[in-house]
C-alpha cells in the first residue's frame, strides 16, 4: 500500500513541477513592458491607459510601435490583458519587422493579429496579406490571403 501512495505523490510532484516550469517559460517570454508615449490618459474605473504619440511598447525580445495603444489591464494586479495598438504600427523582432494600420495584443493567448495591410519582411524577403495573427511564444505566423515575395540567394 505504502509504495502505491509513494509512486502517486512521486507523479504528482513531476506533475506539479512540469507544470511550474510551463509558467516559469511562459513568464520568461513576456517579461515585463515598458510604454513610453508624449501623452498618457489613465481611466482606472475602465481598466485602461491610452498612450498617445510616439508611441512604443518593449519587453525584452521586441518592440511595438504605433500612433496610439489602448492597453487594458487587470484591477488588482495591473497585468496586462489586451493592447490595441492603431496608427503606422510596427512591430520589430530581430531582424523581422511586421507593419499594418492596426494590431491587438492578446496576453492570454500571447498572440497579435494586424490588419490593414499587414507586411511582414525579414531581409529581402516580404509577405503581405488581409490579416496576419503571430503567435508569440511559439514564434509562429498564420497569414490570410497570403502573398510572399522571397529574394533568393544571387548564385556565383
Amino acid at each position: 500500500m505504502s509504495r502505491r501512495y509513494f509512486i502517486i505523490s512521486i507523479l504528482l510532484m513531476l506533475a506539479c513541477a512540469a507544470s511550474v516550469s510551463a509558467e516559469d517559460q511562459k513568464a520568461k517570454v513576456k517579461g515585463p513592458i515598458t510604454i513610453t508615449s508624449e501623452s498618457l490618459t489613465a481611466d482606472n474605473k475602465a481598466h485602461t491607459a491610452l498612450f498617445e504619440g510616439k508611441v512604443a511598447a518593449k519587453t525584452s525580445e521586441m518592440t511595438m510601435y504605433s500612433d496610439t495603444m489602448l492597453v487594458f489591464y487587470t484591477e488588482g494586479s495591473g497585468d496586462v490583458t489586451k493592447i490595441e495598438a492603431t496608427g503606422n504600427v510596427r512591430l520589430v523582432k530581430g531582424t523581422r519587422v511586421i507593419t499594418a494600420r492596426e494590431a491587438v495584443y492578446y496576453a492570454d493567448q500571447d498572440k497579435v493579429v494586424f490588419t490593414g495591410d499587414p507586411r511582414a519582411m525579414d531581409g529581402e524577403n516580404v509577405v503581405t496579406g488581409s490579416v496576419m495573427t503571430y503567435f508569440i511564444s511559439d514564434d509562429r505566423s498564420q497569414v490570410e490571403k497570403s502573398r510572399v515575395f522571397l529574394k533568393g540567394k544571387k548564385s556565383n
